[in-house]
């Protein structure tokens, strides 16, 4: 039995060692941190697309979870899922991805594949990655091979998964991207081998660019379509209903998640370090997008001054503090920058979400509101950020003092649109 090491049992590494332990590969889950190590073990999952009862369902079948790296000698494949936020100037942050590899030269033995998923700028695997593992005295291609990968994940699709969703592999030597994709054929129903790996980085890199521009575009349009008296959403329905030359992307209060607020910083470091110049594009939708918040607050300002009601000391409602629908996941969420900004003005913020308990703001912990009704009802404005299935958005409207929505999903004359 083939057995793999997954590194960091995030919301990528535990989807992967699920997929990986369903194929019939013997899988240990290594992760730096031991409550997740023991809760992971006791069958107590993490993460929004594995239950309880799946993760019981893989241990059952032999997976496993440790902090103890000696593992990894008796490995066949080391997968490495850690995680790369952006450190200082926007630059990636490769401490958590110098560490695992560090680990893996240590304890490495002749024979295995390596393969970094967690997201970098192009040319992290062949340049950072390798030479680390060289100094371990192996040889590439004839004692280990060395691969990138991009995980595709999309918490809370509940149509798209790992097995049947395209893997992108590169490595670093033909014969690498072999093995890796040799690898991946056991448990993921398509292999798309690219010519190496900084083709496989990018290309991770360009699918987030695109919707990180896109996303920017309509949100640059929601502002000067308010102010023109044009409904954006009703323009969005129209273009939509051509079958071909045109995809969909919507506004919204800012932008959410690991992938696309920081994956084409990592893509516009790299430009502006190797060829000294800017990647525009990328640049002017970061500063569009993150105008978003902001731009949510004086949208509310304007309603409660309409109403005759300030800003400072207005009570504020805020539905969904996720950065997507119908999952738990607070990273990146632009609810929190919209709930400082508020609470800098003077505004009074509590928040309901039917997956989050609890929510720290500017140092401060906010439960959410048991009794929505109630608190709608006692706010002043009720802002849906997030649409969550739960929410009966048209009701929620009509009852509210005041209703501003940045979805889109209200049709009724109670609610004000983005």
């Amino acid at each position: 039995m083939e057995s793999l090491v997954v590194i960091g049992q995030g919301y990528v590494g535990l989807p992967l060692a699920q997929g990986a332990t369903h194929s019939g590969l013997k899988v240990t889950g290594l992760d730096t941190n031991p409550q997740t190590v023991h809760n992971l073990n006791l069958g107590i999952s993490h993460v929004d697309d594995i239950s309880d009862a799946e993760l019981k369902i893989m241990l059952d079948a032999g997976y496993s979870a440790t902090t103890d790296p000696d593992t990894i000698a008796t490995a066949d494949a080391v997968v490495i899922c850690v995680p790369t936020p952006l450190g200082e100037a926007g630059s990636p942050d490769l401490g958590a991805v110098e560490g695992a590899v560090r680990t893996v030269a240590k304890h490495i033995t002749p024979g295995t594949l390596v393969v970094l998923e967690s997201t970098t700028y192009p040319g992290t695997t062949d340049d950072f990655v390798r030479p680390m593992l060289e100094e371990s005295g192996l040889d590439l291609d004839t004692q280990f091979h060395l691969a990138f990968s991009p995980e595709r994940i999309d918490p809370g699709n509940a149509h798209y998964g790992l097995t049947n969703t395209p893997k992108v592999v590169g490595g670093v030597s033909e014969a690498s991207t072999l093995r890796a994709s040799e690898f991946y054929s056991k448990f993921v129903e398509t292999v798309v081998p690219t010519r190496g790996a900084k083709e496989a980085e990018t290309a991770k890199l360009l699918e987030n660019t695109y919707r990180h521009i896109n996303i920017a575009l309509v949100n640059e349009m929601a502002k000067f379509c308010h102010d023109l008296d044009i409904d954006l959403w009703d323009v969005i329905d129209a273009a939509r209903t051509k079958p071909f030359g045109f995809q969909a992307f919507y506004p919204g209060p800012g932008v959410g998640g690991h992938c696309i607020p920081i994956d084409p910083n990592y893509l516009s470091y790299q430009v502006r370090k190797a060829l000294g110049y800017p990647f525009r594009f990328v640049e002017l939708a970061e500063e569009i997008n993150n105008s978003m918040p902001q731009y949510v607050v004086r949208r509310v300002q304007d309603l409660l001054n309409q109403n005759a009601k300030p800003l400072m000391n207005a009570h504020v409602l805020l539905l969904g503090i996720t950065y997507k629908a119908d999952i738990a996941d607070q990273r990146e969420s632009p609810a929190t920058p919209i709930a400082e900004l508020f609470q800098g003005s003077g505004t009074k913020v509590s928040f309901h979400d039917p997956r989050v308990k609890s929510w720290h703001v500017n140092g401060e912990e906010l439960q959410s509101q048991e009794d929505l009704a109630h608190a709608v009802a006692q706010a002043d404005v009720t802002i849906l950020l997030q649409m969550h299935s739960e929410y009966d958005t048209e009701h929620l409207a009509a009852v509210s003092n005041l209703f501003f929505d940045t979805r889109g999903v209200t049709k009724g004359r109670d609610a004000h649109r983005l």
